[in-house]
Order: structure tokens, then C-alpha cells, then sequence
């Protein structure tokens, strides 16, 4: 199997929990961010790795969260979510993101799994998926679709706040620092991982599936009138000028 976008050697399936395995299993991680009434995010480390993965959680207007990219936390921090809202639905955002889905789904029984139609069928190697972007029951607080130019295989959540919209991007786009070291090597010269907002060497080659419509997208995306933030599930939260971030990457396609 090849390794997923950005790593540095490490195989996916390595990472993947057996068959069966739900087994509440937590990595290093840090502390919540609460970037607003209704959106927190964590980063938490992978094994053997320096790619950082984020979970994004939204809250409806219903009340009930959207998880996105779920990673286990330490009880303290699952607690603290708990109160935030009922966790309703988990957003596995592609076939690379599953590695925790099953042991959330365990958790939380009545939780909803949700991914991309394109990847529902790698998603159904660890956890039963109910609902596809298109099925997911829109909210006014936070809706998910599909990004064109993927095959159907990656996505956008959307989050509208007081102070403005946020969107939760995953493997189509990087925010992540050179690193250094024998991994840090890789990530620059070889997946072409790091050193800021980019779309990844191994998304061109592997995700990607139509540049031009996918340049399309995220010019759609910088044209949202109040986007304050774009959060991606590798590393650094885009907060500086999110529309002409995008738009600089955009170009590069």
C-alpha cells in the first residue's frame, strides 16, 4: 500500500488498528484550541513520524458536532468535547484518514460516519459509512461538499461563526514547516510537503485528479465574502489572509 500524502516512509497500514481493534488508543496530543463558539481544533502527532494530524470539531445549529478527522484524546479532553455538544456525526475526509474512525464509532454508537463518495471504500476496511457528502443533512452552521477535480475522493467543511466562515480543508492542500533531519529531508526535496501553504508533491501525483477544476475550487473558496480561517488536517491553521493564500496556490496549479 503506499504511504499516505506527506509522510516520510512510514506505510499507511502500519497505522491502521487491527480489524476489530477499537481499543481507545491515544498518541501525544495538544491542548484544545477554541478558535470560536463553535469550533475547537487539535493537533496531535502520528507514530513513528513528524506529520502532525488535526481533528476539527464543529457544532451545529442543532447542537450536535461534526467531527472532522477524528484523533483519540486523552479522557480529560474527550470529556470536555462531550460538553461542548453530542457528538453526531464523524467526517472521515478521505481513505487515508481513518486510522481512529472505528474506535470513535465504538465510543459514540449512535455517531453518524460520513466521507466522500470516492473513498467510502477504503473508509469500509475499518468502520460501516452511513452518509456521503451529498447525503449528510446541511446545516446553517456547518455544511460539507465535495471539492471538484478529486474524483469524488476529498472535500470542504464549511463553518459559519460570529466573526466569520471557516472552511476545513484535508489532504488537498498543506500548511506545514521544514523540518529537519533525515525526515525533514524527505518532506522538502522528495513529497514536497513543506515550507508553507501548498498543495503537495503527492497530492499532484496521487489525490488530484484535475488540476484545473481543483484551481477552479480554490478560487471559489477565496471568494467567500467573510472567510477569516482555513484549517487543514497536516499542521498550521491559515489565519493570515486566507483568501490570497488561496489564491497564491491556486495559481501554482
Amino acid at each position: 500500500m503506499r504511504a499516505p500524502p506527506g509522510s516520510a516512509g512510514t506505510t499507511f497500514a502500519s497505522m491502521l488498528p487491527a480489524m476489530g481493534d477499537t481499543s481507545w488508543r491515544v498518541l501525544p496530543h495538544r491542548p484544545i484550541e477554541k478558535l470560536e463558539e463553535n469550533l475547537w481544533r487539535v493537533e496531535g502527532d502520528l507514530e513513528g513520524m513528524p506529520l502532525k494530524r488535526v481533528m476539527t470539531v464543529a457544532r451545529r445549529s442543532d447542537g450536535g458536532l461534526v467531527i472532522h478527522n477524528g484523533i483519540a484524546l486523552e479522557e480529560d479532553a474527550m470529556r470536555e468535547i462531550e460538553r461542548f455538544g453530542e457528538p453526531a456525526f464523524l467526517v472521515v475526509p478521505n481513505g487515508y484518514h481513518r486510522i481512529d474512525a472505528g474506535r470513535f464509532k465504538a465510543r459514540y454508537p449512535k455517531l453518524k460516519v460520513v466521507c466522500p463518495r470516492g473513498a467510502k471504500k477504503k473508509v469500509e476496511q475499518v468502520v460501516p459509512v452511513d452518509l456521503d457528502y451529498e447525503m449528510y443533512p446541511q446545516d446553517d452552521a456547518v455544511g460539507l461538499r465535495t471539492l471538484e477535480g478529486f474524483g469524488e475522493a476529498e472535500g470542504v467543511m464549511t463553518v459559519k461563526s460570529s466573526s466569520g466562515t471557516s472552511i476545513v480543508l484535508n489532504d488537498a492542500l498543506f500548511n506545514m514547516p521544514h523540518l529537519t533531519g533525515a525526515h525533514g529531508f524527505v518532506l522538502k526535496h522528495v513529497t514536497g510537503s513543506s515550507g508553507g501553504p501548498k498543495v503537495s508533491r503527492i497530492a499532484r501525483w496521487f489525490i488530484i485528479k484535475d488540476s484545473r477544476a481543483f484551481r477552479a475550487e480554490l478560487e471559489r473558496l477565496a471568494d467567500i465574502p467573510d472567510l477569516v480561517r482555513v484549517i487543514v488536517s497536516h499542521h498550521e491553521t491559515i489565519s493570515d489572509d486566507a483568501p490570497g493564500t488561496l489564491r497564491r496556490v491556486a495559481a501554482t496549479l
